[in-house]
């Protein structure tokens, strides 16, 4: 494990260790979406939203995307933020509260929006603590 001291923070991971993760996190979250999107499809709910149906490849797709911005973000923060870990988790909350209004006023039915917030939560449940680790506290 590479230690670097700079005048802001200490590094205890380079940054491939920290994208690695973030990589590897991003996959499982978007495998882990598309399982509780196909289990919420096979249980009956509707994964139509504006009267068009979202693959459930569309999920993983989607998480694999936003998860990828989050290891970006991190990055970014690792390089200039005073606390990289600490900012990113509050960003990451912040940004996952936000990621659920979309789904909370979808024209969509009310089991398909729970769903849909559903899936948000498993990926940053997956993603945020996985990247933060490789932050600096």
């Amino acid at each position: 494990m590479k230690t670097t001291a700079n005048t802001t923070h200490t590094t205890t991971s380079g940054i491939g260790a920290l994208v690695g993760t973030g990589v590897a996190a991003a996959v499982a979250a978007s495998a882990a979406t598309m399982v509780v999107a196909a289990a919420g499809h096979a249980a009956g709910i509707s994964l139509d939203v504006n009267g068009a149906p979202i693959p459930v490849t569309g999920f993983g797709m989607l998480t694999a995307v936003f998860s990828l911005i989050g290891v970006v973000i991190a990055a970014v923060l690792s390089r200039f933020a005073r606390r990289p870990r600490r900012t990113f988790v509050r960003t990451t909350v912040v940004l996952t509260v936000l990621s659920l209004v979309p789904d909370a006023i979808a024209d969509a039915e009310p089991a398909t929006k729970a769903l849909l917030m559903l899936t948000h939560l498993v990926a940053a449940a997956i993603v945020i603590p996985a990247v933060a680790r490789r932050l600096a506290a």
